[in-house]
């Protein structure tokens, strides 16, 4: 659909088009609204409109915002890291989205509509968080105002430059069209290349269930740091004979451990990406052996005969 289509698509019927396109993107597909919301903000006529599209941009956030709500609180841990497995990093997606929570609370929603990629985990972790439905709804839908009435109000007061952009690209379409494919090669080019950094930064050797429970056996046990988040140890328990640890304190969790003397880590994040990462700072800083737990917490749970608790 050309350009000048959606204006009159939005003239139109701006109210449908919001709510589908927010919808979409709040449930966290690739069809970003923002550009959506200052186009409809540019063909709005009167105040009427503005506050109907308006609405219709809040309670579609708030729906999606809300499923979200509900999968992390019948699901927990599994949903926050099946998500974080599209990013870069999926141990810091993890680590810093729960972090970002627990300290601003309730506020967090409001402000995660204009943190990319925050806005799809944060609801899900407030319900794995059990976090007041009420009081969930409220923030959320205090966040998708103000992300939505700023956008709307962006386009209202930049209508003549806006209007006059479409013109251009309508003159140019072709031209337009090879430059965004060429932008997205750009941008999809710098993220596989930063995930195969990533990568290729973590590759070190794991160890396998069978021999950490035979390590721990032995006379002299490993010290085994468990980095999974406090959302997930708050639901589990700490696992025995473990160290609870945290991404930004691991020399303060090591201690006065001997450098010579074995470490293992051990996350429930995507590709074990946390334990990972945690064993190549700590080889970096001197520790002769660590190493990340193949499978991390459901592998150490199905290993002793445990079903992991979710």
């Amino acid at each position: 659909m050309e350009i000048d289509q959606i204006s009159q698509t939005l003239r139109q019927d701006a109210v449908t088009v919001v709510f589908v396109n927010v919808l979409l993107q709040q449930m966290g597909l690739p069809v970003p609204a923002v550009p959506t919301l200052l186009l409809a903000g540019s063909v709005m006529v009167t105040p009427g409109g503005f506050g109907k599209t308006l609405a219709a941009a809040i309670v579609a956030s708030v729906i999606a915002d809300w499923l979200w709500y509900w999968s992390g609180k019948l699901f927990g841990y599994r949903v926050l890291s099946g998500l974080c497995k599209l990013s870069i990093n999926p141990a810091s997606c993890v680590s810093q989205t729960e972090r970002r929570f627990i300290r601003w609370g309730v506020s967090s929603l409001i402000v995660a509509k204009f943190i990319p990629g925050f806005s799809t985990v944060a609801p899900p972790i407030a319900g794995a968080l059990r976090m007041s439905q009420p009081g969930f709804l409220l923030a959320a839908g205090a966040g998708a105002g103000l992300w939505a009435g700023l956008a709307l109000g962006a386009g209202w007061m930049l209508k003549d430059t806006l209007q006059a952009t479409i013109v251009i690209l309508e003159q140019y379409a072709g031209n337009a069209v090879l430059l965004a494919l060429a932008l997205f090669g750009s941008w999809l080019g710098w993220r596989l290349w930063q995930k195969y950094r990533f990568r290729k930064f973590c590759a070190v050797p794991h160890i396998t269930p069978g021999e950490l429970l035979a390590a721990m056996r032995a006379e002299h046990p490993p010290l085994v740091l468990d980095l999974r988040g406090a959302t997930m140890i708050a639901q589990t328990g700490p696992i025995p004979g473990t160290k609870v640890a945290e991404h930004d304190l691991l020399h303060e969790a090591v201690g006065d451990w001997p450098k010579s003397q074995p470490i293992v880590t051990l996350c429930a994040c995507p590709e074990d990406a946390g334990a990972v990462q945690a064993a190549r700072h700590l080889l970096n800083a001197g520790y002769v052996s660590v190493r990340p737990l193949q499978g991390g917490y459901d592998a150490w749970m199905a290993a002793t005969g445990n079903r992991p608790v979710r």
